[in-house]
């Protein structure tokens, strides 16, 4: 797998992990993305779509969502057409964030968490989160258009240390050392 990657049109984000051992509080993921301007790029998201919310467009939605990992497969899969999205936007940063309900919980305390990013039947990314295994939530692709208009998608696994919420208005800002 390249670092950098064109990619045409439709691309899906996928998610999955173990649910929680008999008798703890449920293991709640959600996948996040966020939109950003050519006028801002690493500013303040547009908007952000989770299990809660969809695109104002329908560019960006979940297909599945699941609030305990219970099931087969990939439990949580998130839908975006950046060949749909408007000429204003230049970058779209997905990640994911743990649910914090019952005690703080890391990527480390999961058992088989994946992501996987994959355009048609081209994969793109699949990680095990194992880079960021301290972390309560993880940004994994970086989805930019380039002076031709055309989308580029780059890994981009990074940890944070934050709930859903302030997660989703921090995850695009510049890289960090």
């Amino acid at each position: 797998m390249s670092s950098v990657s064109k990619v045409a049109g439709k691309v899906e984000v996928r998610l999955r992990w173990n649910p929680s051992p008999w008798g703890q509080q449920p293991r709640h993921l959600d996948i996040v993305a966020a939109t950003y301007s050519a006028d801002a790029p690493h500013g303040r998201p547009v908007y952000v779509v989770n299990s809660e919310s969809r695109s104002p467009d329908g560019t960006i939605n979940m297909s599945r969502h699941s609030e305990s990992g219970q099931g087969y497969g990939y439990m949580e899969v998130m839908v975006l057409e950046l060949d749909r999205l408007a000429a204003s936007f230049a970058r779209v940063v997905v990640g994911v964030a743990i649910h914090q309900n019952g005690g703080t919980r890391t990527f480390g305390d999961l058992s088989h968490a994946r992501a996987l990013v994959v355009e048609g039947y081209k994969e793109l990314l699949s990680d095990d989160f194992a880079g960021v295994a301290g972390s309560t939530a993880a940004t994994v692709a970086e989805f930019t258009k380039d002076d031709s208009g055309a989308w580029e998608f780059r890994a981009m696994v990074r940890g944070f240390d934050s709930e859903p919420v302030s997660f989703s208005a921090e995850m695009g800002s510049a890289s960090r050392p």
